[in-house]
């Protein structure tokens, strides 16, 4: 049987899905306030469970050169402000060890991204802290895999765990989704997130950043509710072409209704 994951007053796990969005990394208070509180106005609207992602580092990106982010301190402090101004809870990734209870004592949910889905020492600590962990699969992985990973947080005593798709590559700069890993990881017993804009990435595409085809985030976004998805995760920036990362992928803030209104119907019908 399925687990459900409680965050406040959301449980993930069936029906109604639930969205995690927002900007791929913080680049300042004002535009992340803006863009969640619009977020959150779409989502209530429509009567859609939201939970605020947004990084205070972007300790993966693909040159020295990219913008990684505020930081933990000054990143930590607008997130905080994000989820008691709104009232919505809120995700963020960790990249080390010695991040991990900093970010605890903040966030609702805590990400380990993808490329640190098999680091022991990582899922281990976020384990430790008793929060809810959404584990990003490897692009690395297979979903069966994935069991490897959760085994190492509830080796701590937590079951509050999610997974979250985002692709397999298979090199030269793409990615592929089988949505046979849906069914293959809520399999494991956990609910499964989809991520649609970072399954659009092309990694390196761009010499030295990533490229996208943000076009076919819905279509995508369709296919992993009608595979079982609990949730879908987008990146959503109010200006992409001038993002400071992933905005290629990542879908306009005023198109957003449109692709939550699509997938509330699909879900209806389902």
């Amino acid at each position: 049987m399925q687990k459900k994951i409680t965050i406040g007053n959301i449980k993930i796990g069936g029906a109604p899905f639930v969205f995690i969005g927002g900007p791929c990394v913080i680049e300042g208070r004002d535009i992340t306030l803006r863009t969640a509180e619009k977020i959150a106005t779409i989502t209530s609207s429509l009567k859609i469970p939201y939970i605020f992602k947004s990084s205070y580092d972007k300790a993966n990106r693909t040159s020295i050169n990219s913008y990684r982010g505020l930081g933990i301190e000054e990143g930590l402090k607008i997130l905080i402000e994000v989820k008691h101004s709104l009232a919505i809870p809120v995700l963020t990734d960790v990249h080390s060890v010695q991040e991990v209870k900093i970010v605890s004592e903040v966030v609702d949910i805590i990400q380990v991204p993808a490329l640190l889905s098999r680091q022991t020492d990582i899922l281990v600590a976020c384990g430790k802290t008793g929060k809810p962990v959404n584990i990003k699969k490897g692009q690395f992985l297979s979903p069966n895999e994935i069991q490897y990973a959760i085994d190492k947080v509830l080796s701590t005593g937590n079951s509050q765990i999610l997974i979250t798709e985002r692709g397999t590559c298979f090199g030269y700069n793409n990615l592929v989704n089988d949505f046979r890993a849906i069914p293959i990881m809520k399999g494991f017993g956990y609910p499964v997130i989809f991520d649609a804009t970072h399954s659009v990435q092309k990694p390196g595409a761009q010499s030295s950043y990533s490229g996208g085809e943000r076009e076919f985030v819905l279509p995508l976004a369709k296919a992993a509710l009608a595979t079982g998805a609990d949730g879908i995760f987008m990146e959503v920036h109010e200006d992409p072409s001038n993002a400071l990362c992933d905005g290629e992928n990542s879908v306009p803030l005023d198109e957003l209704i449109y692709h939550l209104r699509s997938l509330k119907k699909l879900e209806d019908v389902l």
